[in-house]
């Protein structure tokens, strides 16, 4: 007797996802749908992934034309995709070079790397080693990066981990000067936080940060791996800002559903490092660099950028039209938007699925809403007529 794919995937897979239950089969632009048939409207897009939805034509072909061409050759060797894509991120951003990784956290690690060296280079060895992180910050699950990403659970059985990093409070301007101090490197921040709740950084803060980097010599981080790609409305979320970043860190939609990351960087991060200083077999590979350079130029395109923004204001208000004294806050830029309940948000979760939609969390009371870039108004009509009888069948009393 064969396994279920469920069963299968207790027995052989490591645990360490809580994951729904039913097995996703295929997909098509804004839904997905699984094994019994069941099709689901999708407002999380693989976490901010599937930026142009499921299977769509021109990523796929991408890709198919790419792996007859030329497959993976290493970075030992030049290949075009990945010339273009670099050409690409620069254009359409503030920096000079590009480094390519397989993932946000890697791009988050090359980051902590390259800021350390610059450092280094700089001020000389051990004299300026110092990150500073946020509170409600995600950056990733590896040693580095998990310790700029401040939860007990995702730290505790892991310590110790990264020296030299500070957790100072987000959005605090007074608090900026007792933690980014002349022993600091670098200061990681996301301009919209996502894991931690979907919580802007204030045009302030972020000021204030580009400044107190200036005076210290420290280099400012954009993690923009959830808020950037078109996510917020322009390509970059740092581009609503007055604020460029020394460093900016991006993947997740980068890659239309393929691994990939990288980081953006002024020539006076780049010019520090060297042959050798870092490296990855699989990363900057012909195919995902192809599918990469054709997301990039499908989202910067400015029709669909308006697009997010028009949709964006669509979503929020309509999400105002809930009238549920269980929301407390809609919050969010373009079409990155939590709702912020007075109430565990997993009784929803788990209901939406009854009501044909995919959603998930950013912490225990706040819905996270990613949908595929290319949502329109009936999506958004779907969505809201599936929260509106969610909530109606709350049981009297729910609350936190």
């Amino acid at each position: 007797m064969s396994l279920s794919v469920a069963e299968k995937t207790k027995q052989y897979v490591l645990g360490t996802y809580a994951r729904a239950p039913f097995v996703l089969d295929r997909g098509e632009g804004m839904y997905v749908v699984d094994d019994a048939g069941n099709r689901y409207l999708d407002f999380a897009s693989g976490i901010s992934v599937n930026a142009l939805g499921q299977c769509d034509a021109g990523i796929t072909a991408a890709a198919h034309e790419q792996f007859q061409r030329l497959g993976h050759v290493s970075n030992l060797y030049y290949s075009a995709p990945q010339a273009d894509l670099a050409e690409a991120l620069c254009q359409s951003s503030f920096a000079d070079k590009v480094y390519l990784a397989n993932s946000g956290t890697e791009a988050v690690e090359a980051a902590i790397k390259f800021a350390r060296k610059v450092a280094y280079t700089r001020y000389g060895p051990g004299q300026k080693t110092g990150i500073v992180a946020f509170t409600g910050a995600f950056h990733g699950r590896t040693m580095g990066s998990l310790a700029m990403t401040p939860r007990e659970k995702y730290q505790k059985a892991f310590r110790p981990l990264l020296p030299d990093v500070q957790i100072a409070p987000f959005n605090d301007v007074d608090a900026i000067a007792e933690f980014v101090t002349d022993a600091t490197c670098a200061v990681f921040v996301e301009p919209i936080q996502g894991e931690g709740g979907i919580n802007p950084a204030s045009p302030e803060f972020l000021q204030a940060l580009r400044d107190v980097c200036d005076r210290v010599g420290a280099l400012l981080v954009f993690d923009e791996i959830q808020c950037g790609m078109g996510r917020t409305g322009t390509l970059w979320a740092y581009e609503q800002t007055r604020v460029v970043p020394d460093m900016l860190t991006t993947a997740k939609a980068l890659g239309s559903g393929l691994p990939i990351g990288a980081v953006l960087m002024t020539d006076a991060v780049a010019g520090v490092m060297g042959v050798g200083d870092h490296g990855s077999t699989f990363a900057g590979g012909p195919v995902i660099c192809r599918v990469a350079e054709a997301t990039v130029k499908r989202i910067s395109d400015p029709a669909m950028l308006a697009h997010v923004k028009e949709m964006g204001a669509l979503l929020v208000e309509r999400l105002n039209e809930l009238n549920s004294p269980h929301v407390v806050e809609v919050r969010g830029r373009g079409l990155m938007v939590g709702v912020e309940f007075d109430m565990d948000v997993t009784p929803l979760i788990q209901a939406s699925y009854q009501h044909g939609l995919i959603l998930i969390n950013a912490g225990p009371q706040v819905l996270r809403l990613l949908p595929p870039l290319i949502v329109e108004p009936e999506h958004i009509d779907a969505l809201i007529d599936g929260l509106t009888s969610m909530l109606a069948e709350l049981p009297e009393g729910t609350a936190a």
